[in-house]
């Protein structure tokens, strides 16, 4: 309805003056300066409970869900968003988690922060909002996706080749100890343990990029050997528009040693060792079986 999208807006609007003192607002004048808002850009709109719930709550949650707009979009710390893009992910974040769905539908609360997007923000705002939230609504199932009654207008298609390519890289990263093999996974913030991944650098070869992501990530020297599969995706970059997306994923050995999360934030929060008997218990993602499947099968056989 138009009067909740305005005062989406006002929402959105206290967030930004909130952000941009750097949160150095009393309770106080987070109040005074949702009023002050609401009067000045929806006179007459009563609707002031529900901004006021919405408002609170995004920023009750708000470590929480910078630390989900981190893992869905690994390429872009929360500080470099824009301002106005990462409150409006923010909002969408929190409307989509943990709003009542009878009352804000997953669709609802991601096309509502798309259309902020496009009136708040740069040329490539909608893009980038739509691509964070879609991350994180496919990644919750697609709740409610067989509500959506409208017909969808249908997009431009895409021709892959004609993106250009961000190439990263990832291992199975494993290890020997007495007749135990050991396998070194990271833990994320949607609950899943996954493997070391990241970035490579312009000119880098397999070995040398595999070797440097594992040791900036968890801190071991690694030796990368078997190839274990590969995909691309195509992407939304905030500022580079679409990309396709070539992962690689490799077998490493390493020392058993103590493994660390070296890289605090950006999605994960731990680092462990696993017996090859416990990878079966773990919440693994469903794209990543096949990847260590793979790799235990190499392991076994060696």
């Amino acid at each position: 309805m138009a009067n909740r999208h305005l005062s989406r807006s006002i929402v959105m609007q206290t967030l930004y003056e909130w952000d941009f003192r750097e949160g150095k607002l009393t309770d106080l004048e987070i109040e005074e300066s949702l009023a002050r808002n609401a009067e000045e850009f929806a006179p007459g709109v009563n609707d002031i409970s529900f901004m006021r719930k919405l408002l609170l709550g995004i920023l009750e949650k708000r470590t929480k869900l910078d630390d989900i707009i981190e893992k869905a979009a690994p390429d872009w710390p929360i500080e470099k968003i824009a301002l106005v893009d990462r409150n409006i992910l923010r909002m969408g974040l929190y409307e989509l988690l943990f709003e009542d769905r009878t009352q804000v539908p997953a669709k609802v609360a991601i096309n509502e922060a798309i259309e902020l997007a496009k009136s708040f923000g740069g040329e490539t705002s909608g893009k980038f909002v739509n691509g964070v939230l879609g991350a994180v609504y496919k990644e919750l199932g697609e709740p409610g996706k067989e509500e959506t009654s409208k017909k969808k207008s249908k997009a431009e298609p895409v021709d892959p080749k004609t993106l250009p390519v961000d190439k990263l890289g990832g291992a199975v990263v494993y290890a020997r100890d007495g007749g135990d093999i050991y396998l070194g996974l990271v833990h994320d913030i949607f609950g899943h343990w996954t493997l070391s991944k990241g970035h490579y650098v312009e000119g880098e070869d397999d070995r040398a990029a595999i070797t440097r992501i594992v040791n900036e990530e968890i801190g071991l020297p690694v030796t990368p050997s078997d190839l274990l599969g590969e995909n691309e995706y195509v992407a939304s970059h905030p500022e580079k528009g679409k990309l396709l997306k070539k992962v690689k994923y490799f077998l490493a050995e390493a020392p058993y040693q103590e493994i660390t999360l070296k890289k605090v934030g950006g999605g994960l929060d731990d680092a462990r060792w696993w017996k090859l008997a416990e990878i079966l218990d773990l919440n693994l993602y469903d794209d990543m079986i096949p990847v260590i499947t793979k790799a235990v099968d190499i392991l076994l056989k060696k």
